[in-house]
């Protein structure tokens, strides 16, 4: 990556702002100005993950760049997390979003503003800037959202398809210990103590309130912007990546909003474009300038213009559990270009053109889905990627295409049509989209799951009645992949995916009557369709490195036991950021075990250890959780630990059960 040092403007930083909401609470933001008498645009980025330290490498290397381009660049910890004072409620709360617009308001309000402003982030910060956007505070004139989802329910770490993800009691254990960290003594002063304490009294264990809510109810319809597309009226450019766990909102907000909007979607991670990884990386930044030229400084460039898709399309490569690059090339498409569809039917064991019967059974295998990978590789631990799908393959019942005779290139979101019937009234199935290559390797294409109990909708269960015939429809994600001359397609089902999803309380076994699966097509690209300059940054914060770190991921299989357990460990080691002379280091755990033939064995462990020291000044904050299940409840237990030096100031537990819906 480029790093450029001279921009058209000097910038000037500001590391503590206070903002004061209307109740009182002052949120603290980091603020990057141009040096200029002139109001300008600015674009604000708004999370728990504390800018003082938690995003403080990739803030340096954006928000500098787009200050000295024109543009003051804030940066604002949420109520209750970082630098903020307040309480932190959960993820989205109505008082999250509210304070959001009431910083945007602020901001528009600075003499040093021209009024408008536009809302950029990844993840957390692409979500509320949706959610903000639909709530329509007249300043906000344009967003950027990477990583996100409109549907908080079916499209994001909690619930896949109706099913609990693995990643739900994770993401709750990794929020307990990030967000009861205390604020830097150097900006809040002595009361840093004093704010800790509360904090760390009032932190949620939020895996017991996420697994209450089993169903799409009015839980998850807040901030769900597919509820009313209608409400965003800012104009939304769309980022996600193919490996990523949310590669399906670019496709929703370009086919779905009224306000202007334009989808880019690549190969990479959870991360932004400029530095993720699978590359090829993008001048990324150069994309979001022009976007806020247009939009926040009315300058004709033809931003509004650009195609309405951008799609990085992949090359059939053997399956690993980690890439520098993907091979591929960039296609673009128009919202409304015409989809071409080819159906295969399952048929015996393969996939065929013309419709019969199945007869074929999909048998319980509680050890498939060791292959699957993490849902949103992020950087937590190691080999994050699908691997060889073989091992799960054997572990499915698969239908196999002959050999294709020409390439074919899937765009758009496949989706699986099934008569079946059932030997229990609660069952799910997994489905998997394969490319297999010439040597027998098996590459993940696209997958997809659904809680047979919701095949009428996410809002109620409706059991599935035993051996009477259902119909029953899989989306499976979202794709951009260039199947090969000579390979095959495969198509996996199995009725569990653990860890990914978490199983059933009965084993399930599956009478396949009839299948088709409807697969989007375009013709075949044989050039980009569009380039991209390479990526620029601005200078990297300054570090260094006190202590190596160190990744692990393991499958154990304890065969008298009949057990498999994957482990996963990773320690960042310390780095000491050398601005601020804060020195930071976080390890993690996770355990996911499950027994043959037990599906109420099924049990998931996380622990992390977050560290922050100045000086003689040390705190150490230590999250658990650990969640098991029975036919009847999940169990939670979980643990929230604090020390200032090597003194415990902090020491709480949550033991919970929620019954299974």
């Amino acid at each position: 990556m480029q790093v450029i040092h001279d921009f058209p403007f000097q910038v000037r930083e500001e590391p503590h702002v206070w903002i004061e909401m209307p109740d009182g609470t002052r949120l603290s933001a980091r603020i990057w100005r141009p040096l200029t008498a002139d109001p300008v645009p600015a674009i604000l980025e708004y999370l728990p993950y504390r800018k003082r330290d938690g995003t403080a490498e990739r803030d340096a290397l954006t928000h500098p760049y787009l200050a000295g381009h024109g543009y003051t660049c804030v940066r604002v910890d949420m109520r209750g997390c970082g630098d903020s004072e307040g309480l932190f409620e959960d993820e989205y709360s109505p008082q999250e979003l509210a304070d959001g617009v009431s910083v945007i308001e602020w901001l528009a309000r600075q003499d040093w503003c021209n009024g408008n402003v536009g809302m950029m982030g990844i993840s957390w910060g692409g979500f509320n800037g949706l959610q903000i956007a639909a709530l329509a505070p007249p300043a906000l004139k344009a967003v950027a959202s990477l990583c996100s989802t409109v549907d908080r329910y079916a499209d994001d770490i909690h619930y896949k398809g109706g099913i609990m993800l693995g990643e739900n009691p994770a993401w709750a254990a990794t929020v307990l210990g990030w967000f009861a960290l205390p604020p830097d003594p150097e900006i809040v002063g002595d009361r840093w103590r004093d704010m800790w304490l509360h904090r760390l009294e009032n932190t949620p264990c939020l895996a017991e309130t996420w697994t209450r809510h089993q169903n799409r109810d009015a839980y998850w319809q807040h901030g769900s912007v597919c509820e009313n597309f209608g409400a965003i009226e800012a104009a939304v450019l769309s980022v996600g990546g193919w490996h990523d766990g949310y590669r399906n909102t670019v496709s929703h907000l370009v086919e779905n909003l009224s306000a202007p909007v334009k989808g880019l979607i690549g190969p990479w991670n959870h991360k932004y474009p400029h530095f993720a990884v699978p590359g090829p990386q993008i001048d990324f930044l150069g994309e979001m300038l022009a976007w806020w030229d247009h939009w926040l400084n009315d300058v004709d460039n033809g931003a509004e213009n650009l195609p309405d898709m951008r799609r990085w399309l992949m090359d059939g490569v053997a399956p690993s559990v980690h890439y520098e690059n993907r091979s591929g090339r960039w296609i673009t498409d128009a919202a409304d270009d015409p989809t071409d569809v080819v159906l295969l039917h399952l048929v015996g064991d393969g996939l065929t053109d013309t419709m019969a019967p199945v007869g074929r059974q999909v048998w319980p295998d509680l050890a498939c889905g060791q292959m699957a990978g993490e849902y949103f590789p992020f950087g937590f631990g190691p080999g994050e990627l699908p691997d060889d799908q073989q091992v799960d393959d054997l572990r499915s019942t698969c239908f196999d295409s002959n050999e294709l005779d020409r390439s074919l290139e899937l765009v758009g979101a496949p989706k699986l049509r099934l008569k079946l019937t059932s030997n229990t009234a609660k069952a799910q199935i997994a489905v998997r989209l394969c490319d297999v290559h010439p040597n027998g390797e098996s590459t993940l294409i696209s997958h997809g799951f659904l809680n047979l109990r919701h095949r009428s909708g996410h809002h109620t269960n409706v059991d599935v009645p035993v051996g009477s015939e259902v119909e029953v429809e899989v989306v499976l994600d979202q794709c951009a992949y260039r199947i090969s001359r000579g390979h095959k397609l495969r198509v996996a089902l199995s009725t569990s995916y653990w860890p990914f999803v978490w199983p059933e309380a009965e084993l399930t076994t599956l009478e396949l009557h009839e299948g088709t699966i409807a697969l989007p097509v375009r013709e075949p690209a044989d050039r980009d369709e569009w380039t991209f300059d390479p990526p620029k940054s601005a200078s990297p914060r300054g570090v260094e490195k006190l202590t190596e770190g160190h990744e692990s991921k393991r499958i154990v299989r304890d065969v008298g036991l009949r057990r498999t357990t994957q482990e996963i460990e990773s320690d960042s080691g310390l780095l000491l950021d050398l601005s601020t002379s804060l020195v930071s280091g976080t390890k993690h755990w996770e355990y996911f075990t499950i027994v043959d033939c037990d599906p109420t064995s099924a049990s998931a462990s996380f622990k992390w250890e977050r560290h922050m020291s100045r000086g003689a000044w040390s705190v150490v904050v230590r999250a658990d959780l650990e969640m098991t299940a029975d036919a009847d409840c999940f169990y939670i237990k979980s643990k929230l630990h604090a020390e200032e030096g090597e003194v415990e100031v902090f020491d709480k537990t949550w033991n919970v059960s929620v019954p299974r819906s």
